[in-house]
């Protein structure tokens, strides 16, 4: 009796990318005893709990390890997902976060108690050790409550609600506003604690708002977003249902304004006031004045990052509206005030790389600087690491430095790096990052032998010996993960290609065939990039070729280049799109298919089409519009059809000031292509998109029509700039392979 294999499509779409069941969100206890993350209990379902690891203290035998399940997903969080507050649908959507359940928590440093959201009801988890002790209880406050976290000495849990911010006693006691306008000032659209859209969606800053080392005082962001021009973007499929009216800060308009002030936490004076200190010294605690930090918020408006170290001033990073000039601030916690302490300038832009600026045990301040094509670390404004490495993130400051960096020939593989003398904490290729609580490290790996990333705990030392090739060890624990096994097996030949050294991958089916196979056989080719900046998809890992194998099993030769623009290859490559998004993308991904058609016959260049989404769908677009000479067919998913209907501050830093000079855009831009269209075209938009708005589709199909050039546009109701629905997201890439295999005649 023959059992069906279910289809990779459905595989795909149910699992969530192979996600569900994998464990995310690591955190480590500032003192290395204690691993806390969130996992769904299988590949089945995708509602995650919040599981918690104690582990043996350091040079004990390791005793037996255990994961414990803390809040069990079916039993706490039945229905939760159906309630959320729109502030936490939009944080899901800006994070591209599609699972349930536990998807956002945070701990106090010592991981004693974790707190999180569901369905607007606010929650805290004790994490003892003992099992018996845990528990989990509902914080009576009112809702919706929104990116909950608890002060430092786990007493108190500030918390969003309604645009104020909020904190209440960890028993649930005292809840109060700590950080509102005053009453009647008759300011509409004002948000206390909360990252705006443009941090969250460019800037990689999720919050606003942050505890002092104190837990007596919190830095708060006040977002405004009166001066951003409102869009409206409606449901279609249900006209009874008005627009929903979204802030959104096109290019070369008004962003919201943005101030942080630092707040008192509100507790009573016998709650939880230094008992030692005298009365007048609690009261005037408990009713001190929100203070305002003061910088220059005109030629600097963008709050990029916020820091409250122990043992350092409050440090603030913000940026030009041009993104040239990046200063570093430390704040004087009682005036305001603020002390230039770094700063970054560049002709072009300033790259904001996660994890920086921090300051190191030694009191240096770390950032990034742009040396020669080369984005190095930097102690004090001077470089730390070596020019062949490209760095990408900083991991860790205390106790040690760590970062994530690719050589400057290897892009395709991110490493774990130790300290000035660039110690190697990874050497086998692949994706490879980390979370760190004093000698506890915590590596999360992607390589080309695994389907699923590999999670693994591990003690300092014992990393850095195995890494350097002294006496393997084997790591404290391996987090388990649940991921489902992929149903196809990416076939993955990696090259360096053209003149201007592309990095490329090609797959072909996995029938047997081989990719120096000769004609008779040969293979119509699918390109399938990203293509843009912030995002790499010629990558070691199997992860990333899973779709891409797949599409090659429907009969293509699929090809994958990393052009100019894309991350990892330094400072000059990735400025290489400085003025223009079209011209140096496109010419790449024609130079690496002809330059990989030489090297493999089997590649069929009278049958080339491309497909992408978001970035890659405005390359897929711009490819068959502008190189139809090259291109014959394209699927342009959520395609950027004109820059000037995208945002601030991902536009400007590539094009600039559409008022102050319109050619870069117009340059980019496709509406003006239009009439040379002339080969097949599918064009596919989710509705509800609040990023990339359906305005792009739309206007490129009027732009189209009035050309008279035929064309498909596929429209999806309810569906965002992700596709998480499942039966969406399968029959998605069904249709994409029916359209495109008909467009080439190879059906």
């Amino acid at each position: 009796m023959s059992v069906m294999t279910e289809s990779f499509p459905r595989q795909y779409a149910r699992t969530q990318r192979f996600t569900v069941g994998e464990p995310r969100l690591i955190q480590v206890s500032g003192d290395g005893s204690r691993v806390v993350f969130v996992r769904s209990v299988s590949p089945r379902q995708p509602t995650n709990g919040l599981w918690v690891i104690d582990l043996p203290e350091l040079g004990a035998d390791n005793e037996e390890i255990v994961e414990r399940l803390v809040v069990d997903p079916v039993v706490l969080l039945a229905g939760a997902d159906d309630q959320l507050p729109s502030e936490e649908r939009a944080r899901r959507e800006r994070a591209r976060e599609g699972g349930s359940g536990i998807v956002s928590f945070a701990c106090d440093p010592a991981a004693t108690v974790a707190v999180f959201a569901l369905g607007g009801r606010l929650f805290r988890a004790d994490l003892g050790a003992d099992p018996a002790a845990t528990k989990v209880a509902e914080l009576a406050v009112d809702g919706p409550v929104f990116d909950p976290r608890p002060s430092p000495d786990a007493t108190a849990i500030a918390y969003c609600c309604d645009g104020v911010l909020r904190v209440v006693d960890v028993d649930g006691g005292h809840d109060r506003c700590v950080a509102a306008d005053a009453p009647g000032s008759g300011a509409a659209g004002v948000t206390w604690g909360q990252a705006e859209f443009i941090a969250a969606e460019e800037m990689g800053r999720s919050r606003g708002h942050w505890w002092a080392p104190d837990s007596r005082r919190l830095a708060v962001a006040r977002v405004d977003v009166a001066p951003v021009a409102v869009w409206h973007i409606a449901d279609p499929s249900q006209p009874h249902l008005p627009p929903r009216a979204v802030p959104y800060p096109a290019a070369g308009t008004a962003n919201a304004d943005v101030s942080l002030w630092i707040v008192d936490d509100g507790a009573d004076v016998g709650s939880r006031a230094d008992p030692d200190a005298g009365a007048d010294t609690r009261a005037a605690s408990a009713a001190a004045a929100p203070i305002a930090v003061v910088w220059d918020r005109v030629a600097f408006p963008y709050l990029v990052d916020v820091h409250w170290p122990a043992d350092h001033p409050l440090t603030v990073a913000v940026q030009s509206r041009d993104q040239r000039r990046v200063l570093v601030l430390a704040v004087d916690e009682m005036s305001g005030t603020t002390t230039i302490v770094g700063e970054q300038s560049d002709d072009a832009w300033v790259e904001i790389v996660p994890g920086v600026p921090r300051f190191a045990v030694d009191g240096r301040l770390v950032t990034t600087i742009e040396d020669s094509g080369v984005r190095r670390l930097a102690l004090n404004g001077l470089p730390a690491s070596p020019r062949g490495f490209q760095v990408r993130s900083v991991v860790s400051t205390s106790p040690r430095v760590i970062y994530t960096a690719s050589e400057s020939g290897d892009p395709a593989t991110t490493f774990l790096v130790e300290g000035i003398g660039a110690r190697p904490l990874t050497t086998v290729a692949g994706l490879h990052s980390a979370v760190v609580g004093a000698e506890t490290i915590v590596v999360r790996s992607a390589t080309m032998s695994d389907a699923g990333p590999a999670t693994a705990v591990w003690r300092f030392d014992e990393l850095l010996e195995t890494a350097s090739g002294g006496r393997a060890r084997s790591p404290v624990h391996t987090i388990a993960s649940y991921a489902e096994q992929p149903v196809v097996t990416p076939r993955v030949t990696f090259s360096i290609t053209g003149p201007r050294s592309i990095a490329t991958a090609v797959l072909v089916p996995d029938d047997g065939m081989a990719i120096d196979d000769r004609p008779p056989r040969s293979l119509p080719v699918l390109l399938d990039p990203y293509g843009g900046p912030h995002a790499q998809r010629v990558v070691h890992s199997q992860a990333a070729f899973l779709a891409s194998q797949w599409l090659a099993s429907q009969g293509f030769a699929v090809i994958v280049a990393d052009g100019r623009g894309t991350p990892g290859r330094g400072t000059g490559w990735e400025r290489e799109v400085h003025g223009d998004l079209a011209g140096p993308v496109l010419d790449d991904q024609v130079d690496a298919l002809h330059a990989l058609a030489e090297r493999h016959p089997c590649l069929d260049l009278s049958r080339v089409a491309i497909r992408g989404w978001s970035f890659g769908g405005y390359l897929a677009a711009l490819a068959v519009i502008r190189r139809p000479d090259v291109f014959h067919a394209a699927v342009a998913g959520a395609p950027v059809t004109d820059w000037r209907l995208y945002d601030t501050h991902y536009t400007e830093r590539y094009l600039g000031d559409p008022f102050i000079d319109d050619g870069p855009y117009e340059r980019s831009s496709l509406l003006a292509d239009a009439a040379r269209l002339s080969r097949p075209l599918m064009l596919v938009h989710g509705l509800a998109d609040d990023n990339v708005v359906v305005a792009h589709t739309l206007k490129l199909s009027q732009a189209l029509l009035e050309a008279g050039r035929p064309h498909t546009v596929l429209p999806l109701a309810g569906v965002s700039h992700m596709t998480p629905q499942e039966v969406v997201a399968e029959n998605l890439l069904l249709l994409q392979v029916a359209f495109l295999r008909d467009a080439l005649g190879n059906g």
